[in-house]
């Protein structure tokens, strides 16, 4: 088994294969590492493609959709590698990304998770929605990035070539010691998709290991391959998965109060889509907090045990303020002009 194992976990991504494939193959060679594609039951004819393009790649079939969280879950279980990447099949990949990612492993024991830059495909010069340069939450759990602030996302100028840490890296380029991910319980199954990443990056930063930001290695992501960003469902997702984060990770001072807060402010985002006459996005908000209450007492469970293996509550890479008021109100629209000096408590 290689030192590597690339994983691409694909739902009827036929057209991205076929797109992307022969430019990883060609962008990894003289590395020890192997692609593998996991396929969560695809109904399209991702499978005959690769059959017939690519029958040297090694493929693991599962018979349902598992989502991004099971999908992951049972591939990575029945790989022997030191290092997982996880690799969304809609990034294209450049040449020499693959080293500079495994070195700075290599480097530091301490170090659990890396990804690269990630730019955006339609716009070569811009930063992507989903990853950028490393990823952030505020207090309330809202996630941002380096070079993308909710709807604001930055042209690279090289703004963020410094190597730092971060408090999450994205599923759509992240590489991982397969350690870790095993012994950690991998990717919450109850999360299905969307904010699985920053869940484990929370557990694993809470027991004292570090998520960093590698400028060294650059790709690109089309983004939204799966579901738009306007999807009912996508967006039921993002809202019960970020009170599951809460729930599970926040640090015992202060729980209560962010907890109720955020699902405070879910209501007035919920009012304003019934405003708009919004009603698929109204019903997935609901729908969301709806799941969450019914999750409670498999939340308590799992809260319980991750709280007894913490060693680290305070994480300077959380801003200890809301980034919609900072964004809306303070006007911060770039990352640079946060100020990180306060660990939350």
């Amino acid at each position: 088994m290689a030192k590597t194992a690339i994983v691409i976990l694909n739902w009827n991504g036929k057209k991205f294969l076929s797109q992307f494939l022969p430019i990883l193959i060609n962008n990894t060679k003289n590395t020890d590492s192997e692609i593998i594609i996991a396929d969560n039951d695809s109904k399209d004819d991702s499978i005959e493609y690769l059959n017939s393009n690519y029958p040297e790649i090694k493929q693991i079939i599962l018979d349902k959709n598992y989502g991004f969280t099971g999908g992951y879950n049972r591939a990575l279980a029945q790989i022997d590698s030191e290092y997982f990447v996880l690799l969304n099949s809609d990034v294209e990949v450049t040449e020499n990304w693959l080293t500079p990612l495994i070195n700075l492993l290599d480097s530091d024991k301490t170090i659990a998770a890396v990804m690269p830059k990630i730019l955006s495909l339609a716009n070569r010069n811009q930063f992507e929605y989903a990853g950028a340069a490393g990823g952030f939450i505020d207090k309330y759990g809202y996630p941002f990035c380096r070079g993308r602030i909710l709807g604001t996302v930055e042209n690279d100028f090289g703004q963020y070539n410094q190597e730092t840490d971060i408090f999450w890296a994205t599923g759509a380029c992240m590489v991982i010691r397969s350690e870790l991910f095993k012994n950690y319980g991998g990717f919450d199954d109850d999360f299905f998709a969307h904010m699985e990443e920053i869940d484990l990056c929370w557990r694993l930063k809470n027991s004292g290991y570090r998520i960093v930001y590698c400028p060294n290695s650059t790709v690109y992501h089309v983004g939204g391959g799966t579901l738009p960003n306007n999807n009912p469902f996508k967006l039921y997702l993002n809202y019960r998965n970020n009170l599951f984060l809460l729930f599970k990770n926040l640090p015992k001072k202060g729980f209560y109060r962010i907890l109720f807060t955020r699902m405070i402010l879910d209501g007035i985002s919920a009012l304003l889509f019934l405003l708009k006459l919004s009603f698929p996005s109204f019903s997935a908000v609901l729908k969301a907090h709806f799941h969450f209450y019914k999750s409670h007492s498999t939340l308590k469970v799992k809260r319980k045990i991750i709280q007894s293996n913490s060693i680290k509550s305070g994480h300077t890479e959380i801003l200890k303020r809301s980034i919609v008021f900072e964004y809306f109100v303070r006007k911060k629209k770039i990352f640079s002009d946060l100020i990180f000096i306060e660990i939350m408590d």
